[in-house]
């Protein structure tokens, strides 16, 4: 064999494994990203229904205090529109 040929062939495998590499830490890089935009998009959610939920037993518990025993309870309040309650709801 020719040391030229081995030596071009090692060569050819460096780089093709320092290629790979590259693209492989570009990928990691892009899914940390799309992950990362998806996990704030939720929290800022959730912080956005738990505002709403935490509206809501305020002013429950608000009528509550001022409904007693001996006062005709009118309805009690509706939640927020926008607040989900999907989760307990069957």
């Amino acid at each position: 064999m020719d040391v030229g040929a081995l030596v071009g062939g090692a060569v050819a495998l460096v780089v093709g494994m320092l290629s790979w590499t590259q693209s492989r830490a570009a990928n990691r890089r892009a899914d940390f990203s799309v992950i990362t935009e998806r996990l704030d998009r939720e929290v800022k959610e959730e912080r956005t229904q738990r505002k709403l939920l935490t509206r809501a037993y305020l002013d429950l518990h608000q009528w509550a205090r001022r409904v007693g025993p001996g006062t005709p309870a009118g309805p009690a309040p509706e939640p927020p529109a926008d607040l989900d309650l999907t989760p307990w709801r069957n």
